[in-house]
């Protein structure tokens, strides 16, 4: 039987530049019920916050729910890398 011991390994943690971030807003103003109108999802902010500036000047709703959404990748430290690219499909 082959043992395998695990130890801690400083991974780190990187946005993925290969992936365009996500950027969206809801209107969330209301009494009773949320208005609900969104932004739709773009690239980058400057479309977002310009939706909630017009959306602002036409209901005067001043309250929104923003969301941004990225893509992560592990990054381990480059001696693990270089093991791994030696072994790899090994594991």
């Amino acid at each position: 039987m082959t043992r395998r011991v695990f130890r801690y390994v400083p991974f780190t943690i990187e946005q993925d530049r290969t992936a365009e971030p996500e950027y969206e807003a809801r209107c969330v103003s209301g009494d009773e019920t949320e208005c609900g109108a969104k932004s739709g999802t773009c690239g980058h902010p400057g479309p977002v916050e310009e939706w909630q500036r017009r959306h602002t000047q036409e209901t005067w709703h001043l309250c929104y729910r923003r969301n941004f959404g990225d893509y992560a990748v592990m990054r381990p430290p480059e001696e693990l890398a270089e093991l791994l690219r030696g072994h790899r499909g090994t594991a």
